[in-house]
């Protein structure tokens, strides 16, 4: 993302390297956007444009460095929040973030710096619009040094394309995901949540059967075709996020105009709900360079009484982070080496310096 061919006086303009304000943050928003007669996300679909398979050699072949996009964009797709606290029943969902401009969502998120969290809470569509809010969101949060992240995320579904590209946002980002109670993540929304670095689930996640705008199909066998496109990129993705490759399966197995809901059992089986089991695995070894061996044992010690003791069917997501934070003590964490990298490190207050 840093250009070091860039003049080293652009940089001091900017305050980061990697950051570009648009000339101007007229709001535009994108174009189309997944919208159901009943948006309460029961019917809520998912809709999905044509895109090609590719192969991980050709994609990594073909895409060049993610740069953030800073095209003037209006949110219009929901609703977002930014806080600097993770405790919602006494600090709220945080104050509304009403552009996606480079100003707006720099001058919401430096409160934050000193606190070294952010909790952004979304309601609503997963668009190119909501692609855009976790991508410039995570670039602010990168330049002011804010390393804990959270997306508080509540939403009926939306558009397929848009969902994949968030989460491969969000999977090279650090994110939290929550799905609080009273909250909903149904269709496109559950591959969104499938790229947390750690998933805290207490609302309702569902699936369901996918379909593709603008289809030409005049018979099942066609329509089989098309979705067999839609499903080979949705099961790379899945595969890549650490989740499982059945959820999409069951995808097929649920019509577009029902609603399967996830039980406790299935989000832990598909790998939906606590760990991210792909990006688990790179911390283990990250961590053991780092903090050590023993750390690592604390840790996965830790993770497997925090899923025995917190998690459970209809309990809050302010409730299984107390238990988790009470629990922490009885490992040693946060740890006196590594605190940032102890578990629940986003409730603790960063250390005056640092």
């Amino acid at each position: 993302m840093f250009k070091p061919w860039l003049p080293l006086a652009l940089c001091f303009a900017l305050t980061a390297c990697n950051q570009k304000p648009p000339a101007d943050e007229t709001p535009k928003t994108s174009g189309q956007v997944a919208t159901r007669e009943d948006d309460s996300g029961a019917l809520g679909g998912a809709v999905v444009e044509k895109m090609p398979i590719k192969t991980e050699a050709r994609r990594e072949a073909e895409a060049p460095p993610r740069e953030t996009d800073w095209t003037p964009m209006q949110l219009a797709s929901g609703k977002a929040y930014v806080s600097c606290e993770s405790d919602y029943v006494e600090k709220g969902d945080g104050e509304p973030l009403l552009s996606l401009g480079f100003s707006s969502v720099r001058n919401a998120l430096e409160a934050c710096a000193d606190r070294g969290l952010v909790r952004l809470r979304y309601q609503g569509k997963i668009t190119a619009e909501f692609t855009a809010l976790v991508e410039r969101v995570a670039e602010i949060a990168n330049n002011l040094g804010i390393d804990k992240r959270i997306l508080d995320l509540d939403s009926s579904g939306g558009l397929i394309e848009d969902a994949i590209k968030a989460g491969d946002a969000i999977a090279e980002s650090d994110w939290t995901i929550w799905v609080r109670e009273g909250a909903i993540c149904h269709s496109a929304c559950v591959l969104v949540l499938a790229a947390g670095d750690m998933r805290l689930v207490a609302g309702k996640v569902g699936i369901h059967r996918m379909v593709r705008v603008g289809s030409s199909a005049t018979s099942r066998a066609e329509l089989s075709k098309e979705l067999r496109e839609v499903y080979a990129q949705i099961k790379d993705y899945l595969e890549r996020n650490g989740a499982a490759v059945a959820v999409a399966d069951l995808m097929m197995t649920v019509p577009n105009r029902s609603l399967r809901i996830l039980t406790e059992a299935e989000l832990e089986e598909y790998g939906l709900d606590g760990t991210n089991a792909a990006e688990d695995d790179l911390q283990r070894i990250v961590l053991a360079r780092k903090c050590g061996e023993g750390f690592v044992r604390r840790k996965d010690d830790f993770a497997r009484a925090f899923d025995d003791e917190c998690r459970a069917v209809g309990k809050e997501v302010e409730a299984i982070n107390a238990c988790g934070l009470a629990l922490r003590q009885r490992f040693d964490f946060p740890d006196r080496k590594c605190p940032a990298e102890s578990p629940l490190s986003e409730h603790d207050l960063r250390p005056t310096g640092g």
